[in-house]
């Protein structure tokens, strides 16, 4: 955890330290670096400085002009901050917001969200399903969910901007309906016992109740189904972005379209009873702008993690997980990109608008998509059949081979459907456990992690969101308490497991 009063100095004291390489490549942290030793000299780090205090004179004897001799590239980040967002989709504009709206004051905060991808042409956020549901197996999974749901239902009341249209993201509460087999009955059972104590309304239903409630399931194999009663169903993925990132930046928060390529990072070394320990701090992000080799280093107390898939590459920048084999210093981030499809079928008899989100015992799950006899699913695939995550290509043959037959079985009138499209996304796969990873690095003391969802990161993100912002604001959680999801966990070797991955 980060210590009492350390962002507080860390906001208070940001001294000039060196700048990183300019060839802005992916070097290794300056590992070498030992507190009180003398510094090489880097002409370049200097001259860059140099560099600095000649532009700030030229707009100090321009005022009012853009001009800049140096051709700047537009859209760099600003050269401080105290906080920056790696990661520009709704896990990054979720903690930007938070952080605004627990520390009102307009300048008493400076953050920026850093996101490579402008088009957001493979974001997870917008190509995901869009599902929200409080049927985890989890405490702390049922929790963020609940808070999300409400959080979504009162949306305007927290994301409303002055003079701007209200938001609409489209909420559709038609819930999510579980089915279990003889096997998997009394882990289905256990689950809804644990998401009733924490507040959530769901029913157990009998294969007979089933039947009358949805004519159109086959319940064949089914010996139980739960389905949530309420602040079920799924919404607009783009949209809840778009809503958090409209609002953060109209409080203040900076956006920034670039890729950070490295980081410039002073180290200390201390003996703890474990042994000698090197902890380090980040001193100064360096966000490579698009089609550029233009840099641009941002000085920073705090950074964020929020990069989903690609959270343990940005955490090795830092040098997480890089030290020798089992130290602490070599254990990773084990967080990965998974390849998930997504088809979307048309069916004219299929069902009507009572249809949920359905989940059935073999994985495969499907939902409704408008109202025109459309329908959106997918299924995960075993681990020894996971895609090759180089491109976002759809395998159609995975939808006619794995997902139909499934499909046709338990609605019998998918026997004569057409798929429309498809499209593949990312998850933001957590090999340990699937659960979120929240909080600091034990080593690494000012990055933070909100990464590792595994598939339920978008509908936890206000949650999510809000719990991070606590820790930098207040060194601790108080909405919900998260510390189980910690990065600690996996020093310890202790598995925080949800049964319940769609």
């Amino acid at each position: 955890m980060i210590r009492a009063g350390r962002l507080c100095r860390g906001l208070g004291l940001l001294r000039p330290r060196p700048l990183p390489d300019p060839a802005g490549g992916s070097a290794p942290p300056s590992r070498q670096f030992r507190t009180g030793h003398p510094q090489r000299r880097d002409l370049f780090s200097d001259l860059e400085k140099e560099v600095v205090k000649f532009r700030k004179k030229l707009r100090q004897s321009l005022p009012g002009s853009d001009w800049d001799p140096f051709g700047t590239t537009k859209g760099l980040p600003p050269e401080r901050a105290d906080v920056v967002i790696v990661g520009g989709g709704v896990m990054g504009w979720s903690v930007a917001y938070w952080l605004k709206a627990l520390k009102p004051q307009r300048d008493a905060l400076r953050v920026v969200v850093i996101e490579k991808d402008p088009t957001y042409s493979q974001a997870s956020t917008v190509l995901s399903a869009g599902g929200i549901r409080q049927q985890f197996s989890l405490p702390e999974n049922i929790q963020m969910s609940i808070y999300s749901a409400f959080f979504l239902r009162t949306i305007n009341e927290h994301l409303g901007v002055v003079n701007e249209p209200p938001i609409d993201i489209q909420f559709n509460h038609s819930g999510y309906l579980f089915l279990a087999s003889e096997d998997g009955a009394a882990d289905l059972e256990e689950n809804v016992r644990i998401q009733r104590n924490e507040g959530a309304e769901v029913s157990l239903l009998s294969p007979a109740q089933l039947k009358k409630k949805y004519p159109w399931i086959n319940t064949d194999g089914v010996a139980v189904a739960s389905y949530g009663l309420e602040n079920e169903g799924w919404f607009d993925p783009w949209s809840l972005l778009n809503a958090f990132r409209r609002k953060a930046m109209s409080m203040g928060v900076s956006q920034c379209f670039g890729e950070v390529i490295s980081f410039t990072i002073s180290s200390r070394e201390i003996m703890t009873p474990e042994g000698e320990l090197t902890f380090s701090r980040i001193n100064y992000v360096c966000v490579q702008m698009p089609n550029s080799l233009e840099y641009q280093p941002v000085e920073c107390s705090l950074v964020v993690n929020a990069a989903g898939p690609w959270s343990q590459k940005l955490a090795e920048m830092a040098g997480i997980g890089i030290g020798p084999a089992n130290t602490q210093e070599g254990i990773k981030l084990p967080v990965e990109p998974r390849k998930r499809y997504i088809f979307v079928w048309h069916c004219p008899d299929g069902p009507g608008l009572d249809c949920p989100m359905l989940v059935d015992t073999t994985g495969a799950y499907f939902r409704r998509e408008g109202i025109g006899g459309n329908y959106l699913g997918s299924l995960s695939p075993a681990e020894e059949e996971e895609p090759d995550i180089q491109d976002l290509e759809v395998d159609h043959n995975f939808f006619q081979e794995k997902i139909w037959p499934y499909l046709a079985h338990r609605v019998p009138v998918f026997e004569s459907l057409k798929v429309k499209s498809a499209w593949a996304g990312y998850y933001d796969y957590n090999t340990f456990d699937q659960n979120a990873v929240l909080g600091p690095h034990p080593l690494v003391e000012n990055m933070l992690f909100i990464t590792g969802f595994s598939g339920h990161g978008l509908q936890q993100s206000p949650a999510a969101g809000k719990a991070v912002a606590e820790l930098i604001l207040d060194n601790k959680f108080s909405t919900i308490h998260l510390e189980k999801l910690s990065f600690n966990r996996f020093v310890s070797g202790e598995q925080v497991l949800e049964r319940n991955i769609v």
